[in-house]
């Protein structure tokens, strides 16, 4: 699927499902990673992730798009568009859209790893840092004795 073919979608559901038009742009943005789409304030166009589509198919890209329009439609009407004002929830309600999208299953969990184990010569409390910490000018955040790094 196509940025064009995503524009004539997301006019067609919006006519459906809204009964009004989409007058912006709505395309494929490839540099989203944590979210199935999002509206834009400024330009009032639509990002949609590729990736929802690829991996759950047509049916929740629609979803996704709903719950674009929802945001868009609103915010032009000057209503509640945030996904905490009453319109919003009460527009996705009525029109079917998902609040939350699946998640992607392609994309892997960042692990965090840390480097550094310091611990307290005081209480004994054990800190990790990815970054190393200077144990002549920091103390314990506790009980302010001095830190060794294991």
């Amino acid at each position: 699927m196509e940025n064009e073919q995503i524009q004539k979608l997301v006019e067609e559901l919006s006519i459906k499902y809204f009964g009004r038009p989409f007058l912006h742009q709505a395309s494929f943005n490839t540099r989203l990673r944590t979210t199935g789409g999002r509206y834009l304030l400024k330009t009032s166009n639509i990002e949609l992730n590729k990736l929802y589509y690829q991996e759950h198919g047509i049916d929740e890209l629609k979803g996704i798009i709903l719950h674009e329009l929802c945001h868009y439609h609103l915010h032009l009407m000057k209503k509640g568009y945030k996904h905490e004002d009453k319109d919003f929830k009460d527009l996705l309600k009525k029109v079917g859209a998902p609040r939350y999208c699946k998640p992607l299953t392609s994309i892997k969990k960042r692990t965090v790893s840390y480097k550094y184990k310091y611990q307290c010569s005081g209480c004994g409390q054990t800190f990790l840092r990815k970054r190393k910490v200077d144990i002549k000018r920091f103390v314990c955040g506790i009980c302010k004795s001095p830190l060794k790094q294991l």
